[in-house]
């Protein structure tokens, strides 16, 4: 089949048209954001870019088109696709009927961390030999693309529970009808899509009804919002991790998270020693061997592989170092997530080093203001706080002000990095927090770090 995909460097439409290549078909793409490291998997993988939606793209010959969620009516490219009467579909839709039937989907879901269990959770099966498919929102080291087919019944997935296109405001994930799914955790998010937590929790409800009675849900054990959509109604056998009442659970050994002991129901199972920071990606270790464990991969085979796991880029990526300073990648845009993300690298170097977190506030959700109560907070661990300002008005200059710590805003990229390289000094760790590209920002800052006198 000839395949199109509208939006095709996200993260998640990446992974589709990396799957439809491995099966055969002839696909292309278009985008109006196309940077690495999505871009350069694309074109690694012999996917045509196209940049921006010009009508021209699209022809009569195209067998399908493959709607991304940032497509929205008005879209030339999208309105051609819908005069000529050419078929469309959402990812999610394509997917399901074009390459989950009839495997084993592993999801994972939640509002933090889902990329990187999802990773773990991967890894951990093709290091037992079981030649998972997966379809990851990021580009995992250990495989260095974000998708692929798999030789097994198993395809692990992130379930997100962003909506699906804009003819399908149902989330992904109920497309995907897990037979094993992992419940990380549940916060308010996606302000765009969801008025309240109570409609999100609503659509984790409608999830849970897709598990079958021979299936596992995994949830975090002290998350009380899980609990509540457990609550409304569950078919499936469940089992949890994390907290203090898990079934999972795990012994820190180094406060950093870098090692610790691994318990299934009070069982020592083995000590996990690995490169990845924080209780977070604890928890994270914890959710992905409760899964495998469901595929009868035993936890002695799991905490082995953990040892040899690397991470996602974007997940606290050490992008460079120089004159003794080094700079950090982070995806984070959620103060849950940031908070997590600093406290993590804050136990690994210290209180003498200085840490110096650099924003982007670029969802929509914290522009809306909806979380702008918790960024105090969520930055405590950083000894300074630098900020690109953004378009709309949402109080973030008001809410810099109230920091102890030393803050400075900015309204460019370019004048962030003039400002930023002069304050720094041999020993500081920076850590570039986004969600999107942010203007090549982390070039930009090494290049001006090295040309320093």
């Amino acid at each position: 089949m000839r395949l199109h995909i509208l939006g095709v460097c996200g993260t998640f439409m990446s992974g589709i048209a990396i799957l439809a290549k491995e099966a055969g078909h002839t696909v292309t793409g278009s985008d109006l954001n196309v940077y690495p490291p999505i871009s350069t998997q694309l074109i690694e993988q012999g996917i045509s870019l196209i940049e921006g939606y010009d009508v021209s793209q699209i022809d009569a010959s195209m067998d399908c088109v493959i709607v991304g969620n940032v497509i929205k009516r008005g879209n030339p490219a999208m309105e051609k696709v819908l005069a000529l009467g050419i078929p469309y579909c959402s990812g999610p839709e394509w997917l399901a009927n074009h390459i989950l039937k009839q495997r084993w989907v592993l999801g994972v879901s939640g509002t933090h961390g889902k990329t990187t269990t999802t990773s773990l959770l991967t890894y951990i099966l093709e290091v037992a030999g079981k030649k998972p498919g997966f379809l990851i929102g990021g580009i995992p080291e250990n495989f260095g693309v974000s998708a692929r087919l798999g030789s097994s019944p198993y395809f692990v997935i992130e379930a997100d529970e962003y909506d699906s296109a804009f003819f399908d405001k149902r989330p992904k994930f109920i497309h995907y009808r897990p037979k094993t799914l992992i419940l990380n955790n549940l916060e308010y998010d996606h302000a765009d899509i969801f008025p309240d937590l109570a409609a999100i929790k609503q659509q984790f409800h409608y999830l849970i009804r897709t598990i079958p009675g021979n299936g596992l849900i995994i949830q975090q054990a002290d998350d009380a919002n899980l609990a509540d959509v457990i609550s409304k109604g569950c078919w499936s056998e469940t089992t949890t991790f994390g907290g203090k009442t898990g079934d999972w659970q795990a012994e820190l050994v180094a406060s950093d998270g870098s090692v610790f002991k691994v318990f299934h129901q009070g069982e020592y199972q083995g000590t996990v020693q690995w490169n990845l920071l924080g209780q977070h990606n604890v928890d994270n270790a914890l959710a992905a061997i409760a899964a495998v464990f469901h595929a009868e991969v035993t936890p002695e085979t799991a905490i082995s592989a953990l040892t040899t796991f690397k991470n996602v880029k974007r997940r606290l990526e050490i992008t460079g170092k120089a004159k003794e300073i080094v700079i950090y990648d982070d995806f984070a845009h959620h103060p849950t997530a940031i908070a997590t993300t600093l406290a993590g690298l804050r136990a690994r170097i210290g209180n003498k080093a200085r840490m110096i977190a650099v924003l982007e506030f670029g969802s929509y959700t914290m522009r809306s203001g909806v979380h702008k109560n918790r960024i105090q907070d969520s930055l405590k661990d950083a000894d300074m706080v630098v900020c690109k300002d953004s378009d709309s008005d949402w109080g973030l200059r008001s809410i810099l002000s109230q920091f102890q710590q030393p803050t400075r805003i900015y309204d460019t990229v370019d004048a962030l990095v003039e400002n930023l390289v002069p304050e720094l000094h041999a020993g500081d760790h920076v850590v570039i927090m986004s969600n999107s590209g942010f203007g090549g920002i982390h070039k930009k800052l090494l290049d001006a770090i090295l040309n320093v006198g």
